[in-house]
């Protein structure tokens, strides 16, 4: 285990909307009994902020484009303050929403893709991705959730780790203390079917799913999930510098 890990006492994480929580990584943090804070989105305010005491930063997924800052111009300010962190090094994780955010930050476009990635599916990593705690989630009876419209470019700095039958971007690093990641390896069994409430016009709206389709994919790989992403998320954390 690392220095840096072995002191890792406060992790923050911005939260769009509520169930898309920490999910196992709240459960590996709370095991090391890291402190958890969660800022909410549309709640709190975001320019009385900095997150420089934030040993680790996460940005959760969300339902918006990183591109809407006219409806939503806390955006902005978000952005502003990742491309400071990430320009410290400073460790930060973005999933979905948070990934592009990242890659917006950083220069990158971000933009609709054209065709929308929903419901579960496997992954495939880069040569790099597979030298990475991502290698995790490459068994035979893994699956991931995807779901997401958006893509990105990737950023000049970043390695592209991984991508899908869909899209060819789907996650990346800048060293070891910065990852993005499209795809959402957090979600938990326990729990999920607040995704299939909060989310119902989406998945009403995409041709070939349902929300039965959702919670049989859930049952069917969300443990084997959830056991994967325990070794992510806790081998990241050991590699933060």
């Amino acid at each position: 285990m690392s220095e840096r890990s072995v002191s890792l006492q406060r992790v923050v994480a911005v939260r769009h909307v509520h169930f898309e929580d920490l999910g196992t990584l709240e459960v590996v943090l709370k095991e090391r009994g890291v402190e958890m804070t969660y800022v909410d989105a549309g709640l709190d305010d975001f320019s009385t902020m900095t997150f420089d005491d934030a040993d680790v930063l996460v940005v959760l997924g969300g339902p918006i484009g990183v591109y809407e800052e006219e409806a939503y111009p806390w955006l902005v300010t978000l952005k502003s303050m990742l491309a400071k962190r990430i320009a410290a090094r400073l460790p930060t994780l973005g999933i979905c929403l948070g990934a592009q955010m990242i890659a917006s930050a950083l220069g990158a476009k971000v933009y609709a893709g054209g065709i929308r990635e929903l419901g579960w599916g496997k992954i495939t990593l880069s040569n790099e991705g597979m030298s990475t705690p991502l290698r995790f989630l490459t068994s035979n009876d893994c699956r991931v959730l995807h779901w997401h419209g958006d893509t990105f470019d990737l950023p000049e700095e970043a390695a592209l780790l991984a991508s899908s039958e869909a899209y060819p971007r789907q996650a990346f690093s800048i060293g070891p203390n910065v990852l993005g990641l499209q795809f959402h390896p957090e979600v938990r069994v326990h729990g999920f079917d607040r995704w299939l409430i909060g989310h119902a016009l989406e998945i009403g709206s995409t041709p070939g799913q349902s929300v039965s389709r959702l919670r049989t994919g859930a049952e069917h790989y969300g443990r084997t999930l959830e056991l994967q992403a325990r070794a992510l998320f806790g081998e990241w954390l050991n590699g933060l510098e």
